[in-house]
């Protein structure tokens, strides 16, 4: 099987976004959620628990199966709004959406 990331490269998708009185951050392919009251907070700290994630990973040669993880439902349907509709306004999607996008694996 063919995984889209693997211990030397690959990316991984996120979605900041509101529902109620708090901000969360998700990485989808890693399951890995973070909470808060500022969505610029929640974000850095969904980064430092990705690279976190990923240099344990490499430390210990986990499978490929752990960076590619089948993300919720909900959180998939969301991705795929915000991918069908690049260019309107984030403030327009509900649950607010604060950002989204792909970052790379790399570890530094």
């Amino acid at each position: 099987m063919k995984y889209k990331n693997t211990l030397q490269k690959g990316r991984v998708r996120y979605i900041v976004f509101k529902e109620g009185d708090k901000w969360y951050a998700v990485a989808l392919e890693f399951n890995i959620i973070e909470a808060g009251d500022d969505p610029r907070e929640v974000l850095l700290y969904l980064f430092e628990a990705i690279r976190g994630y990923v240099k344990s990973v490499i430390k210990i040669k986990a499978r490929p199966q752990v960076l590619n993880q089948r993300a919720d439902e909900e959180y998939e349907k969301l991705w795929d709004r915000l991918q069908e509709k690049k260019g309107v306004p984030l403030s327009k999607y509900l649950p607010p959406v604060y950002t989204f996008g792909e970052r790379t694996l790399a570890v530094v």
